[in-house]
């Protein structure tokens, strides 16, 4: 059967390939764009639209009319697969913005500690549900738990813009956040060495199988380490700000093709990379300038992660080890919960930290999208099969419902550990009042509107304002050029 692109082009006697392509992107970056419209009302992320989209774009909601097996055509779905390895590529190097060596040595060993313990706590908790409790086997049951590890910076750092949260609790979830991804990565890069081991063929554990992928882990590492100096000496400060975003996006790209070269992801090496130039420049302005030109890339990886949701599967009772599909989302999704919340609470017991970070730091390491998905698409091409599309419907179900939840508990969190308040006076201080020369009303009409300018600087984010910042810089050097040519000119 056709898809609705093709049956349409078709129609029209219209055989060229690359319009199948191009409207079918046009077609993805609108629906996805209509999707944030209704979650913007329902205050959720855009990550959420974006895999809804996905869903609803597949073949099993496309039915109708009859004969058409889906809106996307499937050779193009297919096609876009080197996408996923730069969208991987942008995330990965975008999250080290926050691995920053002196914020760790001022939280010192403290914040190691409660990561390695909520990480851990949760990955070990899946592990052992999965594999001696719903019957899932070795292999799938390590995946799943390292996977499990993973958080989204994204939501947490969203919602504490959006409060203006600040104080120690705050510090200790960045912190943590930050490294929380490290971890997982290398998490991941051992579970599926020994995945591999497992699923050779009477191979068993060797070097071939398990120290081999580690090495390529280890060297795409290194050079993603280099490549972090590199960038460094190719964006001295006098580079017009056009050309830091065409050679940061040229460096990234030429490091996928190296990982794509050795079949390694390119995660844990682009964290690497921006983890040293974030250090080593402390340039925050070119991460905000690249968050700000990624979204359609995202939108893309994303949509397109959830048309490949396998929603038959999940509602048709498929089963994975003895139980239904639907049923280790389910368990998955409660479980690292559990794990996440009571690593993070133990974690911050054994460092002593106070109280209100003790009981609630747990609930803002409850989002997990990006990275985790991004994994679950690099280990769902290794296990292949119907045991990768089981682990990419799990994976996208659960970050689904962990993006409806998990903004609302980190803002909970916030809350209750009194990070940030709903007072007014406290948020905007009342000016000191002097009967001879301010009355009430003109202190309260002051406050009102400093929350005004306020406001106003809110209404632009930091990422568009940098992206501006470059526009500006660029027709300035512009101009600067053509009045030296004028200048010249008229010497002559």
């Amino acid at each position: 059967m056709e898809s609705l692109v093709e049956k349409l082009l078709n129609s029209l006697s219209i055989n060229s390939s690359a319009s199948r392509v191009i409207i079918s992107i046009a077609i993805i970056l609108f629906f996805g764009f209509l999707g944030t419209r209704v979650t913007k009302k329902l205050k959720l992320p855009n990550v959420t639209a974006y895999i809804l989209v996905g869903i609803l774009l597949v073949p099993i909601w496309t039915v109708i009319p009859a004969g058409i097996s889906g809106i996307i055509p499937n050779s193009i779905i297919e096609g876009m697969d080197f996408l996923t390895d730069i969208a991987l590529a942008f995330i990965a190097f975008s999250a080290s913005e926050f691995f920053r060596f002196r914020n760790l040595k001022d939280a010192g060993v403290s914040v190691i500690v409660i990561t390695l313990f909520e990480s851990l706590l949760a990955s070990i908790l899946v592990f052992f549900i999965c594999k001696f409790a719903l019957g899932i086997d070795t292999a799938f049951s390590l995946i799943l738990a390292a996977l499990a590890s993973a958080t989204a910076p994204a939501s947490t750092i969203m919602t504490i813009r959006q409060t203006k949260a600040k104080g120690e609790y705050v510090n200790t979830l960045l912190e943590v956040v930050a490294l929380d991804d490290v971890i997982s990565l290398i998490l991941y890069t051992v579970a599926i060495s020994i995945c591999l081991a497992l699923k050779s063929d009477g191979a068993g554990i060797s070097f071939e199988t398990v120290g081999l992928p580690i090495l390529k882990n280890i060297l795409c590492l290194a050079i993603g380490f280099g490549m972090g100096f590199l960038l460094k000496l190719l964006l001295p400060k006098k580079r017009t700000t056009d050309n830091r975003l065409i050679i940061v996006i040229a460096v990234i790209f030429l490091f996928c093709g190296i990982c794509s070269l050795m079949d390694q992801s390119p995660l844990l090496g682009c964290m690497a990379m921006g983890m040293v130039y974030i250090n080593i420049s402390d340039d925050e302005k070119l991460f905000k300038q690249l968050a700000y030109f990624s979204p359609p890339i995202m939108l893309i990886f994303f949509v397109r992660s959830g048309m490949k949701f396998n929603l038959a599967s999940f509602t048709n009772f498929s089963l994975l080890g003895y139980v239904p599909l639907f049923v280790v989302a389910i368990v998955y999704f409660f479980v690292r919960i559990v794990g996440k919340y009571g690593g993070a609470y133990l974690g911050s017991t054994v460092t002593k930290k106070d109280k209100s970070i003790r009981n609630y730091l747990g609930l803002g390491l409850i989002p997990q999208a990006g990275v985790a998905i991004g994994l679950a698409y690099m280990g769902a091409r290794i296990l292949g099969g119907t045991d990768g599309d089981n682990l990419q419907t799990i994976i996208l179900a659960s970050s689904v419902l962990y993006e409806l939840v998990g903004p609302g508990l980190a803002k909970l969190g916030l809350y209750l550990s009194k990070s940030y308040t709903n007072n007014i006076d406290e948020i905007v201080p009342i000016p000191a009042v002097d009967i001879n020369t301010l009355s009430p009303v003109d202190a309260l009409t002051m406050q009102i509107e400093k929350i005004r300018e306020e406001y106003k600087k809110e209404s632009i984010s930091p990422e568009e304002d940098a992206f501006n910042e470059a526009i500006d810089d660029y027709y300035d050097a512009l101009a600067n050029e053509n009045r030296s040519r004028f200048i010249n000119r008229r010497r002559r």
